[in-house]
């Protein structure tokens, strides 16, 4: 893959035909921040080069060659690079299907699964995604499959754990729930938190604290990455940028790309072009 300018950023994020449930992400980051934000499956990242800094609700991990990242599904998390190189990882996508089935196949875990710790200084684990990346990349499925499977495993076996079921348990909690629905469904014209809070009962300022308590983040922060999840299934299923921008509720393209980049790591185009193919050379980040 070519450097980009100045900053020598590149990343590629693509799926593998035959294996629909993973998402693939190479990446080179120098000046480029993740902003905080949660994903519906899991993330196993493991870094080849330089540092990276992940933000998690328990603190910081600084990550390096040799570290194996481990975020459950909708924990938020922030990224940004460690070190004045910047960092160069591979990161694995799987979705909470994927794990889970793996899980009930190897384990004796039942439910839903998930992991004590958020990182772990694991070579050969770390040496499993990077060969996930390589046999997907050399368009051999079973071995990325059967690789990622050992991965998994691997560490379900050492840190693996079952999640607790996450129920609301007082007023706030559930005000939370209520408030998240109806963002979900209103997300072209979202109402204000002062709205919000009327409709539900409540005052901006307990809604506000009861949703940053419940999902990690402030509504308008949750409400930014569920629009981009959002126009992330509409790329998928075809949609132009233009036409996702205006179905999720920005205010126009620009605003799509630049929220779409800082989350996902590629720019919404780019993004919809690996989705139409099943093998490019690499994808470059915009900056």
């Amino acid at each position: 893959m070519a450097a980009t300018g100045a900053a020598r950023e590149w990343a590629r994020y693509w799926q593998h035909a035959e294996l629909p449930e993973l998402d693939l992400l190479r990446a080179r980051y120098v000046r480029h921040t993740f902003p905080r934000h949660s994903h519906e499956g899991y993330v196993f990242g493991t870094i080849t080069r330089g540092i990276e800094d992940v933000g998690l609700p328990d603190g910081t991990v600084h990550a390096g060659p040799g570290t194996v990242v481990m975020i459950n599904p909708e924990v938020p998390h922030t990224a940004r690079a460690g070190d004045p190189e910047g960092w160069v990882y591979a990161t694995l996508y799987p979705s909470a299907q994927v794990v889970n089935d793996i899980a009930a196949d190897l384990t004796s875990l039942r439910g839903t699964v998930g992991f004590a710790e958020t990182s772990t200084v694991d070579p050969e684990a770390a040496r499993l995604i990077t060969e996930v990346h390589r046999a997907a990349e050399e368009s051999n499925a079973l071995a990325a499959d059967s690789l990622l499977r050992v991965l998994v495993a691997r560490l379900l076996d050492s840190h693996g754990r079952v999640l607790p079921t996450r129920t609301p348990r007082s007023a706030g909690a559930g005000d939370a729930a209520r408030a998240r629905a109806a963002l979900e469904a209103r997300m072209e014209r979202p109402p204000t938190l002062d709205a919000l809070a009327t409709e539900l009962g409540t005052s901006p300022f307990a809604l506000l604290r009861a949703f940053k308590k419940q999902y990690g983040m402030p509504p308008h922060t949750w409400l930014t990455d569920a629009r981009v999840r959002r126009a992330r299934q509409l790329l998928d299923a075809g949609s132009t940028p233009a036409d996702a921008a205006t179905a999720v509720g920005f205010t126009d393209q620009p605003h799509l790309n630049r929220h779409f980049t800082r989350i996902v790591g590629v720019p919404p185009g780019a993004y919809r072009r690996e989705r139409a193919r099943t093998y490019k050379t690499g994808t470059h980040l915009a900056t």
